[in-house]
This record gives C-alpha cells, sequence and structure tokens, in this order.
C-alpha cells in the first residue's frame, strides 16, 4: 500500500547555493548569504524551517481565534534559533497579538501555540528516507 504524501515540494538547482523551490503554482527561492558563498537571492534554508513554523503558528492562531469569534488584529510571530554546542537547537517564538486579550485566552493560544502541525514535527522530529535517484 503507497502513502499519500501531504505536502510535497520539489527543489532544483542549477549551479552555485541558488535553489529554486516549487509547490503547485508556487515558487520562491533559497540561497546562502554572500558571506557564505550564495548569491543572497533569497532565505537560507534556516530561516525557511522558522518561516514554515512561524507561518503555521500563526495561521493555526488565526483559525482558532476565528472559530472562538476572538478579535485578534494583527498576529505577529518571531522565530529565532539558538545552536547550542552541547545540546539540541533551541527556538525562540514570540507571539503577539494586537488586541487586548484574557489571560485565559492568552493561555489558551500559547497552549495552540504547541500543538500546531510544524510545531510536532519541530518538536517530535520526523523520519527521513532517502534516496538517490
Amino acid at each position: 500500500m503507497s502513502e499519500t504524501p501531504a505536502v510535497t515540494v520539489t527543489i532544483e538547482g542549477k549551479t552555485g547555493y541558488a535553489q529554486s523551490i516549487h509547490s503547485g503554482q508556487h515558487v520562491w527561492t533559497s540561497d546562502e548569504p554572500s558571506s557564505r558563498g550564495g548569491t543572497d537571492t533569497g532565505p537560507n534554508p534556516t530561516a525557511l524551517l522558522l518561516s514554515a513554523l512561524g507561518a503555521c503558528t500563526a495561521i493555526t492562531l488565526r483559525m482558532y481565534a476565528e472559530r472562538k469569534q476572538w478579535e485578534l488584529g494583527v498576529i505577529r510571530v518571531r522565530c529565532a534559533l539558538f545552536p547550542r554546542k552541547d545540546a539540541r537547537p533551541r527556538i525562540e517564538r514570540e507571539l503577539t497579538v494586537a488586541s487586548s486579550l484574557t489571560e485565559e485566552q492568552r493561555a489558551r493560544l500559547l497552549e495552540i501555540a504547541g500543538k500546531t502541525p510544524v510545531t510536532k514535527i519541530v518538536m517530535d522530529g520526523a523520519e527521513i528516507a532517502t534516496r538517490l535517484g
């Protein structure tokens, strides 16, 4: 029985470090900064990972708030990666919403943020099966 992927992306690079990323009708670029030998035509892969975490968090919080009929206004998610020599890297995620919230609402949003799909993948890890075609 073959599994059907939830999401598929295709990455192609001809020369250098710049990569063209395709998913459905969307195309974007990843690269390395010039200080690391790239041409800085897009965010590096780590920034893309953090952006996926932040975007998933904001989208999930918006969906939850809409179901609860809570007005959040602008949702801002800031993610930062802190590599550590003798431990797992740490990601700090800061959430800001434009509206005032009760302590109960704030606690619930923090709980929901911890359960977003990308958060779970990052926290739990994912099995990566690689083959060379």
